[in-house]
């Protein structure tokens, strides 16, 4: 007779990164075979890897380690989870800054600023969370439910959610162009 053991899948990571770009991959390559292994549809996969590149680079341009380590030296904290309802959450704790996490709206030439937006568009919803230690956790609900039909096709408006504003509304563009006559 033999003895069938059930394996939970894991459905949760916490997991520290180097406060700096070296464990970026790490944490993306885990969090990819952790979702596959649970069954998550590759596209909501991709999506979070995005969106947990997004916020540790962010954590790490602008935020502190956690602790009293140094830039460089010390480590953020990444972490995801799938509810017993579905719902894919993505977080990154690092030990806070001189500014609070908030899109910007950067210029068309601009090589930054862009990560909060294009995390709004690929998510449900997102915020902050402040500690009275002084850490910054910025959470990301990937998706509210992975296991529905449809959690593996875009949304019928996200393009619309990561356009440029039109010319038309940079205030002065127009105008710019009155001595050319």
């Amino acid at each position: 007779m033999a003895l069938v053991v059930a394996q939970e899948v894991p459905t949760s990571s916490s997991m520290a990164v180097p406060h700096g770009p070296a464990g970026v991959g790490q944490a993306r390559h885990r969090m990819r075979d952790q979702l596959r292994m649970g069954g998550v549809a590759e596209s909501v996969i991709d999506d979070a890897v995005l969106i947990l590149s997004e916020l540790l680079s962010n954590a790490c341009k602008h935020g502190r380690p956690l602790g009293d380590a140094l830039a460089g030296d010390g480590a953020v904290r990444a972490a995801w989870r799938v509810d017993g309802c579905g719902r894919l959450t993505v977080e990154v704790t690092d030990g806070g800054g001189p500014t609070r996490p908030a899109p910007a709206t950067p210029s068309v030439t601009a090589h930054g600023g862009r990560g909060l937006n294009i995390i709004s568009a690929l998510s449900d919803d997102w915020g902050v969370r402040d500690d009275a230690r002084g850490e910054v956790t910025v959470w990301v609900v990937v998706h509210d439910d992975v296991h529905a039909p449809d959690a593996g096709h875009r949304r019928h408006d996200f393009a619309t959610r990561v356009a440029a504003p039109s010319v038309a509304a940079v205030p002065g563009f127009a105008d710019a162009f009155d001595d050319l006559d």
